[in-house]
């Protein structure tokens, strides 16, 4: 009987490392699963933000080659509509310099 009792205890007693064991390991892979999802994370944030960035990068290029396209358009159909003679280009400039000097008065041509 006291083997029998001797037994029992001893089982127990493996039965409680058994537990203990592979509560310590449950526990080392609870740890190593939420690392490698943190990483995850991680990786996920910096790949958007590179992405994003790129696509911000081309958004920024493209406005600015819309805007030399568009400044291109509009200097040439100004030269197509607007034709000025010598005359008026130098009254145009004249008028320009009396501003600039601060006269309110045209000089006589």
């Amino acid at each position: 009987m006291r083997d029998v009792i001797q037994k029992v205890i001893e089982t127990e007693t493996e039965a409680k490392r058994i537990v203990q064991a592979a509560r310590a390991e449950a526990e080392q892979i609870m740890s190593a699963a939420q690392k490698q999802a943190r990483d995850l994370v991680t990786q996920a944030r910096q790949e958007a933000r590179m992405a994003t960035e790129k696509m911000l990068l081309a958004a920024m290029q493209e406005a600015e080659q819309e805007k030399k396209e568009r400044l291109a358009r509009a200097a040439a159909e100004i030269l197509t509509q607007v034709c000025l003679d010598d005359a008026t280009v130098q009254r145009a400039a004249a008028a320009a310099a009396r501003c600039v000097r601060g006269v309110t008065k045209p000089v006589p041509e």
